[in-house]
């Protein structure tokens, strides 16, 4: 497998630092507000990536941290007159519903910043001690100008990105690119007991100390959105690797940014949406759909209509796969039926998908190798009516491919329902009396309950619709 690292700026083979096993390490959410669809397509492009690392057979150890101390969840907490962990944990409940509707397989560990604040400090006495950060008033910041692959992640020399930087009102730091690792204590916010006195960590420390604490000193891939490259994930490089003396990650990967009718999301244009405002109105399943349908560097643009295409790009699949149920249902001589090329189709198909998932990730040609699967469960299994045991391993390829894509995770079930079948066996009748009025009254009347009726070689099919 090839994915593109960041730091080198090309694709590379996947080299693990344990042959079978992966470390990976994804940026979570800061847990002030419901998560956004921005949010939530590194949360679904690692769930694939660690799914699809998986099904090639490694042990996948998979850390998502939840920053749950910071400045807008201390705000959050004062305009709802309550407390920062109160605040946190509601928030923490909140991602795990979207999490679950988004079909997320739960991390490894799920670490907490306010749960690693030992291991924080540990980290930051090794920086003062060794010359790379410095206290002034309570405060500890890091300085970049000590550490010579500053800026390596980002490609931007040191002095390009000091140019831009400034020494904001209340800073005690001594030069502009500085960045807290310690925030001495305010007024009336919470703090913790440290060598510097009280305070609360900063942000880009908290995920060196929990990478270290659950995955070692050295990880094999590091994960997250574009916009964390700099300054988050380049700090992280800098202040882990002059603490721990060795590379901290030996792969990044960050996906693109999502854009709404083709602009920026943004709050002040009245285009952000939240995960949970887009699953009332259309589900979870085709959000996670159209975040993974294209390749996950690129640039996803969010609307309406693109919605609505992944909700009836679904629902070719999930015909598809209760065709060949039904098919499957029908269809109980093994001896009847021939294999019609389908083992060397689903051969193929197979080595497609792997290829595409082999090439960084590539979920949307991907994707076009399960709906080529789609093709043939028609054209050679259906209506070719093959045997038995290549429906079989149709379905079983078919439920293997869309589940490393984490999608169907909503199958309808078949349930008797006597009033329809009742309809159904009425509208066969008609139709074999050649009553073609009578048989569309009843097709209509069964398209009013909610019940979608499918003409099949071995019979009438029917679902309710989602």
């Amino acid at each position: 497998m090839k994915v593109y690292n960041t730091l080198v700026k090309e694709k590379v083979k996947l080299e693990t630092l344990e042959e079978g096993k992966v470390k990976i390490y994804a940026c979570g959410p800061t847990v002030y507000n419901l998560i956004h669809i921005g949010n939530a397509r590194p949360v679904c492009v690692f769930d694939v990536l660690r799914r699809y690392l998986e099904y090639k057979g490694y042990q996948v150890e998979f850390a998502q941290n939840f920053t749950d101390i910071d400045d807008k969840i201390i705000n959050r907490a004062k305009d709802e007159n309550t407390t920062y962990d109160v605040i946190a944990e509601k928030y923490i409940e909140e991602y795990k519903k979207d999490a679950r509707g988004l079909n997320i397989k739960d991390a490894t560990y799920h670490p907490k910043a306010t749960e690693n604040i030992d291991e924080i400090i540990d980290i930051i006495s090794t920086l003062v001690k060794e010359g790379y950060a410095y206290e002034v008033q309570g405060d500890v910041y890091f300085s970049p100008k000590k550490f010579d692959e500053y800026g390596k992640l980002s490609n931007q020399p040191l002095e390009d990105l000091e140019a831009g930087a400034r020494i904001m009102v209340g800073e005690t730091k001594r030069e502009p690119m500085d960045f807290a690792l310690w925030k001495a204590a305010k007024a009336g916010e919470p703090a913790w007991e440290s060598p510097w006195g009280q305070g609360r960590p900063g942000w880009h420390i908290e995920c060196s100390a929990m990478a270290r604490r659950y995955l070692g000193k050295t990880i094999d891939i590091h994960g997250g959105g574009q916009d964390l490259i700099f300054p988050h994930h380049e700090n992280e490089i800098a202040q882990s690797e002059c603490c721990n003396g060795v590379t901290f990650a030996n792969y990044w990967m960050h996906n693109g940014y999502i854009n709404i009718d083709n602009k920026k999301m943004s709050k002040s244009l009245g285009n952000f949406f939240t995960v949970r405002d887009v699953a009332e109105k259309y589900g979870y399943e085709p959000i996670r759909y159209l975040l993974i349908s294209a390749h996950y560097r690129s640039p996803i643009n969010y609307s309406v209509e693109m919605i609505e295409q992944s909700i009836a790009s679904l629902e070719r699949l999930y015909n598809a796969r209760e065709n060949l149920v039904f098919f499957l249902e029908k269809t109980e001589d093994e001896s009847k039926g021939t294999d019609t090329g389908v083992f060397e189709a689903l051969k193929k198909h197979k080595a497609s998908f792997m290829q595409a998932m082999d090439d960084d990730l590539n979920t949307a040609d991907a994707l076009a190798s399960v709906f080529e699967l789609v093709r043939d469960i028609y054209a050679l299994v259906i209506e070719k009516e093959a045997s038995r045991s290549a429906a079989e391993k149709t379905l079983a390829l078919f439920d293997e491919l869309t589940d490393v894509l984490g999608l169907l995770y909503n199958k309808r079930e078949a349930s008797p329902d006597e009033e329809v079948e009742k309809l159904i066996e009425q509208r066969n009748l008609a139709r074999a009396e050649k009553d073609w009025a009578k048989a569309d009254e009843i097709r209509d009347r069964l398209k009013a309950m909610g019940v979608v009726l499918e003409d099949t070689p071995q019979g009438v099919k029917w679902h309710k619709e989602h």
